[in-house]
Parts: structure tokens; C-alpha cells; sequence
């Protein structure tokens, strides 16, 4: 009984050096009185995803990783998700890395493309600056990058067909992550 008594002491002392460095809310009891602020969301345009991702979209301000096969809808579901910020009179920035965006589909999804800022970069270095930059401005609700495969390093595009070019890419995406 007297170890779970300096072990709650111990823990209460800590959260409270933690509150008083890093400010109220930083640590707390899931289960406690504080509940985790409301996480803004901008909906993906399928009700049943919103639900099933348990913010009722993709969560504002952070990264959102899309992920599937080849011809999996990932662009797709970036676009709607575009589509539904600008329904909300958000800014929408698109990244087309891949040099393939169809316009003539992403105005069929409900994209207006004439609000549509968008980029096709010839180098990953190129962009993730572009990106770091609209970022930074604080002004977008939704910045897309299609795709990470996509974004190849200048070494690579300048080098030599053969030549070993190892990690380049992963180097350049964690570095851009930090920045991000």
C-alpha cells in the first residue's frame, strides 16, 4: 500500500514539473476530467470514411500519408478531399510530381480548378521547397503531393543510368519531414 502511495506521488510530481515546463494540457490521463481538444477536420467527401477515420476527416494541420496499389484511388481520394476544402472557401495547393494530373477529372470530382494552386516540379528538392513555402505561409488548408515516389533527387535525375544512388530519396524525405 505505501509503494502505490510514493508511486502516485512520484507520478503526480512529475506531471506537475512536466505542466510547468512544456504549459497546462501538455501531459494528461486519457480517461481524466481534460479531454484531447477537438481535432479539425476537412472531410474526404465519404461519410463512411470520416466515420471509420474517427476525426470525420483528415485531421488539419498534419501529415496524411495515402497509401495503396497503383491505380488504387489515392489521388483520387486527394482530390475530393481538395474539393470538399474548397467547398469550405479554403485555399487547396497540388503538387503534381507525377506530371499526371487529369483536370478534366478533378473538375468532374467538384475541384475548381481555377482556385487550384498548382506545381509540376521538375526535382523532389524542387518540390518539397515549393511546399515548405506554401506551408510556411500559413494561407492553405490542403497542400497535396503526388507522389512521394515521384519526388526523384537531382543527383539521381543527373547522374549516370546505372550509377548507385542509394537512399537519396529517404534521405530527402526525412529531411523535409523535419521541415515540414
Amino acid at each position: 500500500m505505501c509503494a502505490d502511495l510514493d508511486r502516485s506521488k512520484a507520478i503526480d510530481l512529475a506531471i506537475t514539473q512536466i505542466e510547468r515546463q512544456f504549459g497546462k494540457g501538455s501531459i494528461m490521463k486519457l480517461g481524466g476530467k481534460e479531454r484531447v481538444a477537438d481535432i479539425p477536420a476537412i472531410s474526404t467527401g465519404s461519410l463512411s470514411l470520416d466515420i471509420a477515420l474517427g476525426t470525420m476527416g483528415v485531421p488539419r494541420g498534419r501529415i496524411v500519408e495515402i497509401y495503396g496499389p497503383e491505380s488504387g484511388g489515392k489521388t483520387t481520394l486527394a482530390l475530393h478531399i481538395v474539393a470538399e476544402a474548397q467547398k469550405a472557401n479554403g485555399l487547396a495547393a497540388f503538387i503534381d510530381a507525377e506530371h499526371a494530373l487529369d483536370v478534366t477529372y478533378a473538375k468532374k470530382i467538384g475541384v475548381n480548378t481555377d482556385d487550384l494552386l498548382i506545381s509540376q516540379p521538375d526535382t523532389g528538392e524542387q518540390a518539397l521547397e515549393i511546399a515548405e513555402t506554401l506551408v510556411r505561409s500559413g494561407a492553405l488548408d490542403v497542400l497535396v503531393i503526388d507522389s512521394v515516389a515521384a519526388l526523384v533527387p537531382k543527383a539521381e535525375l543527373e547522374g549516370e543510368m546505372g550509377d548507385a544512388q542509394m537512399g537519396l530519396q529517404a534521405r530527402l524525405m526525412s529531411q523535409a519531414l523535419r521541415k515540414l
